[in-house]
């Protein structure tokens, strides 16, 4: 069976696993990390640990201090990136001539713009109906006679 190789090996990791790799792999020690990123070394321990999760002013000084993106850091590679169709089809615009690329963006945005507002919509049509329904039946509670009264 083949290893994995450290940024494949990235994609399968929690945060805190994945600090503790690229720390390694860096051949740094918790205490130099931590002198790097500005934080006392339990804190350090306590990411690597996963008993702590750090601010994003400090996932952006891992960051930097570890050489790598923040999304590295946070993101499994199926949370960032898009779908294979989407990447060839990213990768043909990349060669269009930069005004064909800013009407592809163009258009990308107002369809996404059109969905986000659909989905607004939507979501405040749900609520509306659900708020004129609670609204509608509203649920009587029993008078002390009329409970008395059953028995």
């Amino acid at each position: 069976m083949q290893a994995l190789s450290l940024p494949s090996m990235l994609l399968v990791m929690e945060f805190p696993e994945r600090v503790t790799a690229l720390r390694k792999e860096r051949g740094l020690t918790q205490q130099a990390l931590a002198d790097r990123v500005g934080v006392h070394v339990l804190q350090i321990r306590r990411y690597e640990g996963g008993t702590s999760q750090p601010t994003l002013d400090v996932v952006r000084r891992l960051a930097l201090a570890l050489s790598v993106s923040a999304d590295v850091l946070v993101f499994e590679k199926t949370e960032r990136d898009p779908s294979e169709d989407l990447r060839l089809q990213f990768e043909a615009i990349d060669q269009l001539p930069p005004e064909e690329q800013a009407v592809v963006k163009e258009v990308l945005e107002s369809l996404i713009i059109k969905y986000q507002t659909r989905r607004w919509d939507v979501s405040r049509a749900t609520a509306k109906a659900a708020a004129a329904t609670t609204k509608a039946a509203p649920t009587k509670t029993p008078t002390k006679r009329a409970a008395h009264a059953t028995r």
